[in-house]
């Protein structure tokens, strides 16, 4: 019998590289990998066509498509973590002095409403510093992978012909969260944000879960040891990496690199795999969107996975 081979969008990175260079092979079938130019795009394609077998997904982006009825479900392997403090920019000139005067103004998000990074760098403003986000105007420059998602009333399209990045530099807007500016007068908005993510870590626990790995719902449950066979080979294919990070064996490491050492050395496990060692991050990702209206009913953590892997950990 032909074993499967399963269309996947993925990106390459030190815990991935053994998927994608087939030093570690799945059990029940094979990865066929498609190169995507930027993994977001994988994200529109997989929600809007289900053009992927198997596909990196970030987590809001799953949640709201998983609310729209879509038809694919994710497994408890989160691919991409990562602190959010420094997402949020602003113009020095513009009269902000701290984040609650960010009230009563516009902010920019880079791409959609629903966008991992601008969910994390809201609820940061709001949990950390007591901002009101519906006090905030919030300015889009693209719109939302689930096309049937209807964001809150005080979420605006950017006027066309306009940037983010170009009103920011200006002024014309205060912050924006996710854009890159290349000014003196753009800094970002939370000072030291790169130890205060850390921070947040060690004083409350937050590690926030960015991208999840999301499979097609009929060739699960067509193929009932699937799910358990794509997590095994995720967890495979990261024992290597973490050893070659702890023993300080990663040659020109990136900037993912350094968090992550820096996170094992505080946790002991940078990227954690299952249900129970994230449920404190997954509960907190529902809570979120539930409060920036990105959901519109409480789902359990549990709901979120095949019962297959609710007992897997990595």
């Amino acid at each position: 019998m032909d074993r499967l081979r399963l269309k996947t969008a993925l990106v390459t990175r030190g815990h991935t590289r053994a998927l994608k260079d087939g030093t570690v092979k799945p059990r029940t079938f094979d990865f066929d990998f498609e190169e995507v130019p930027a993994i977001i795009t994988a994200f529109r394609r997989m929600v809007r066509g289900l053009e992927f077998d198997i596909s990196e997904m970030a987590i809001t982006t799953y949640l709201c498509a998983r609310e729209h009825g879509k038809a694919f479900t994710a497994l408890p392997i989160f691919p991409m973590r990562a602190f959010h403090h420094g997402a949020i920019v602003y113009n020095t000139k513009a009269g902000i002095k701290g984040p609650k005067d960010l009230e009563g103004r516009h902010v920019g998000v880079n791409r959609g409403y629903t966008v991992t990074t601008g969910l994390w760098a809201r609820s940061i403003l709001q949990h950390e510093y007591g901002v009101d986000l519906n006090r905030i105007t919030w300015v889009l420059s693209g719109d939302e992978h689930v096309a049937e998602y209807q964001p809150p009333s005080n979420v605006v399209p950017l006027e066309k012909g306009r940037t983010l990045e170009a009103l920011l530099a200006s002024g014309e807007i205060p912050a924006a969260i996710g854009v890159q500016v290349d000014s003196p007068d753009v800094q970002p908005l939370i000072p030291g944000a790169r130890e205060a993510g850390f921070a947040a870590l060690r004083e409350r626990g937050l590690y926030p879960i960015n991208h999840t790995l999301v499979v097609k719902d009929d060739l699960l449950a067509a193929n009932p040891e699937l799910a358990g066979d794509i997590f095994n080979a995720f967890a495979e294919a990261k024992r290597p990496y973490i050893r070659r990070l702890a023993a300080g064996e990663i040659h020109q490491p990136s900037g993912d690199d350094e968090v992550f050492r820096r996170v094992m050395e505080m946790t002991g496990d940078p990227l954690p795999y299952g249900i129970e060692p994230n449920r404190r991050m997954l509960e907190a990702v529902i809570q979120h969107s539930l409060e920036q209206r990105i959901l519109s009913r409480r789902v359990a953590v549990e709901e979120l996975f095949p019962p297959s892997t609710h007992g897997l950990t990595a």
